[in-house]
């Protein structure tokens, strides 16, 4: 009997992210295929006096390469959306850091539950996902927040969109440009939404979409596996 032919996934998020995900993909047995529809742009805004700044904010390890490109000073407090932005922030030097091992909505609540002792500068993209400040008051704090756009995030368009059995979005803004697409490109594959927020762009197109349980790869993945084995099961 010919063994099965390991699922096709296409992975959707930009590169070094897209490198990392395929590695685990191959980790499960299944076939990535990168074909970003987004690449990242660094950017080089003049940098504020750091020294006012008791903490550093990253949403994303893009957010942190971008900000180590432009100072050698890794002496904040840092305080980030996830683990993988944690992992990159220690990868880079910085020995003071606090996850909230979740998504935009854990980061402002562990701002505001545990503030530090002055004014945070956050290192982000240059069209951000939500007010970081206004989250943080909405959830009962005081931080006092800077933005520094660090980077930006364009579309891209792959030589050839991917024949795959499922697609992985890391990204709200990933979600509407998988969105715009050919239907008959989406309609034979399963999608795994990182999270609700990168999933409700593609709510209304009558789509199997499967969504992690947490806003993370490792819950990402989990819930792709899982979902790819229900698809083979017979009916």
């Amino acid at each position: 009997m010919t063994a099965p032919v390991p699922a096709r996934v296409w992975i959707t998020r930009t590169q070094p992210g897209a490198g990392r995900t395929a590695e685990r993909l191959r980790e499960l047995g299944l076939t990535p295929v990168i074909a970003p529809l987004l690449a990242v742009e660094a950017l080089a805004p003049p940098l504020p006096n750091l020294d006012r700044f008791a903490a550093l904010v990253f949403t994303s390890p893009n957010g942190v390469d971008a900000y180590a490109a432009l100072t050698a000073r890794r002496d904040h407090l840092v305080l980030t959306v996830g683990d993988a932005t944690a992992d990159a922030a220690q990868g880079i030097g910085f020995t003071h850091i606090r996850s909230a091992s979740g998504d935009l909505t854990a980061l402002t609540r562990l701002i505001a539950a545990e503030p530090p002792a002055g004014p945070i500068l956050a290192a982000v993209a240059e069209t951000p996902v939500g007010d970081l400040s206004d989250a943080v008051r909405a959830a009962g704090g005081q931080a006092l927040i800077e933005t520094l756009s660090v980077y930006r995030t364009v579309p891209v368009t792959p030589p050839a969109l991917p024949t795959v059995e499922a697609i992985l979005i890391h990204s709200p803004r990933a979600a509407r440009l998988v969105a715009a697409l050919d239907r008959t490109t989406l309609a034979a594959s399963l999608i795994a939404c990182i999270s609700p927020a990168a999933a409700a762009p593609l709510a209304d197109l009558n789509l199997a979409i499967a969504v992690a349980e947490a806003p993370n790869e490792q819950s990402l993945l989990k819930s792709l596996q899982e979902a790819l084995g229900n698809r083979e099961q017979p009916v």
